[in-house]
């Protein structure tokens, strides 16, 4: 491969300017490039903004009990530079976030707000176990985040004694107890607005079709749970003064969302009280089921469409080793449990490979937010009572106070940081089958172009946007953020 000219991003002959910001598997961590050395391998990016799709919700990550228990174990500055990482102006800026009513499997143990069986009314409710690590963090975090951020809270199930197996594992909800229940995320939405934190959305289940049996879970079909918002939660939350919370159904993988939506949104009258649908990536470590997606954006086209859940799952972390996080190494739950039919759906993956991948996807296919799974974890993939070993982008070792920022945090800020919550997805094309590519208009005028290259030779990509052209070389194994913009500050809009 031979190299020609450089090439600078800016460009005198327009009022066009642009910054690139590129990770790669040969150092790169969020750097911001000013020249470019031509190869011999070239591809083409159009850019068009006069076609324009959904609108952004957000980006970002989970508050877990786990999170916060090891930000509590970390010395103040430690604890400080992951919140600044997460939400700060200098980090990722997430805008979307998750967190759990009662407990996970990543919390330390099983726990509900109510436990009295007698106590239909909730009159004992208590969030008071919340106060003692996942709401101090959501409070931090809402002091260094500039502009604010959404949270999305989910529960794995109902206390024991609301259901017909009275366990914390699977089963389903008494019928006595539906309007307990629905109740109960009122309860839990009003008791965190009285510690200053507000929820934007709830979903009703976290993956109500079960997890194996395994950790905090109750069962719904689709029907089971549409039934659940048209006749109790809906009701629920309006009777309460809660209409404005944004309530999402299903909560799980794509695989089975086309039954889902089909049954939620089957007219009027099932769909009056959801606001849109939650998925998990589960399914397959490489597969983003664009049809599936599509299907489900044209069932319910005025409806949020948002990525709840994905992590590096059935892992044990790679401490301090980069290298890891871009090789196809990783091995999800599926590689082992998976029926045959479904193996070739879950291989041996790239960890930043996938979440690029699966995000660029994802916008692709109009959804419109996205939220990765735990923020913080330690070097074992827990604390989880189950011992469900799982990656996050940040690790830490709370015995020595120290902490390991992965590739995956670059991978998720290349997004969350540039791809602002208001932004309209526009129309990208390439000729490049292994670059994957997607693209924004902020609300600030700024296009912000994301490009995964999985070769493992750069390319000098031609970005084409109307008149205006401009070659940039990413690196082989590299995801770059491309802003664009008019230095004359006039503002492009959203079509």
């Amino acid at each position: 491969m031979t190299a020609s000219l450089l090439s600078s991003c800016s460009d005198t002959s327009s009022n066009w300017q642009c910054e690139v910001f590129e990770t790669s598997a040969s150092g790169n961590k969020m750097q911001l490039l000013q020249n470019f050395k031509m190869v011999d391998q070239k591809a083409e990016i159009t850019i068009d903004p006069t076609k324009s799709f959904q609108t952004i919700t957000g980006i970002g990550g989970s508050f877990t009990e786990s999170s916060a228990f090891l930000l509590n174990q970390l010395s103040k500055k430690n604890r400080q530079s992951i919140i600044e990482a997460y939400f700060g102006e200098s980090g990722a800026q997430y805008s979307l976030t998750r967190t759990h009513i009662n407990s996970c499997d990543f919390s330390l143990s099983n726990y509900a707000y109510v436990t009295d069986p007698q106590d239909k009314d909730l009159t004992s409710f208590d969030i008071s176990h919340d106060k003692e690590a996942i709401i101090p963090m959501i409070q931090d975090a809402m002091k260094a985040s500039k502009e604010g951020f959404k949270i999305i809270a989910s529960p794995w199930t109902a206390p024991p004694f609301m259901k017909d197996n009275n366990s914390w594992v699977g089963g389903t909800l008494k019928p006595e107890y539906r309007s307990t229940w629905a109740l109960y995320f009122s309860k839990y939405i009003k008791a965190m607005r009285e510690e200053g934190v507000n929820i934007w959305g709830v979903t009703v289940e976290n993956e109500p079709l079960g997890n194996g049996n395994n950790w905090e879970s109750m069962h719904f079909t689709a029907e089971e749970m549409t039934a659940f918002i048209q006749d109790y939660l809906g009701p629920s939350l309006e009777k309460e003064g809660l209409a404005d919370i944004v309530l999402l159904g299903y909560d799980q993988n794509r695989d089975h969302l086309k039954e889902w939506v089909d049954v939620m949104y089957q007219d009027e009258n099932t769909s009056r009280y959801i606001d849109g649908t939650a998925i998990h990536w589960y399914a397959s470590t490489y597969e983003v089921f664009p049809d599936v997606l599509q299907y489900a954006h044209q069932k319910a086209p005025n409806k949020y469409l948002i990525e709840t859940e994905g992590c590096i799952d059935a892992e044990i972390p790679q401490w301090k080793d980069d290298a890891w996080y871009w090789k196809k190494e990783a091995t999800d739950w599926g590689w082992d449990w998976a029926p045959e039919e479904d193996k070739h759906l879950h291989p041996k993956y790239a960890p930043v490979y996938r979440y690029a991948r699966d995000i660029i996807g994802c916008f692709n296919n109009h959804v419109d937010g996205w939220i990765d799974w735990n923020m913080v974890l330690d070097k074992q993939g827990g604390p989880n009572w189950f011992k469900n070993w799982c990656l996050a982008p940040i690790i830490v070792d709370p015995e020595k106070d120290e902490v390991y920022i992965t590739p995956l945090y670059y991978a998720l800020a290349h997004f969350s940081k540039f791809m602002r919550p208001g932004a309209k997805r526009i129309e990208t094309t390439t000729n490049q089958e292994k670059l994957h590519v997607t693209a924004v208009i902020n609300p600030d005028g700024k296009i912000a172009v994301a490009v995964l290259n999985e070769n493992e030779v750069p390319i000098s990509m031609n970005i084409q946007v109307g008149a205006f052209q401009k070659e940039i070389t990413i690196k082989a194994q590299a995801i770059q953020t491309i802003l664009l913009y008019n230095s004359d500050d006039s503002i492009i809009k959203p079509q």
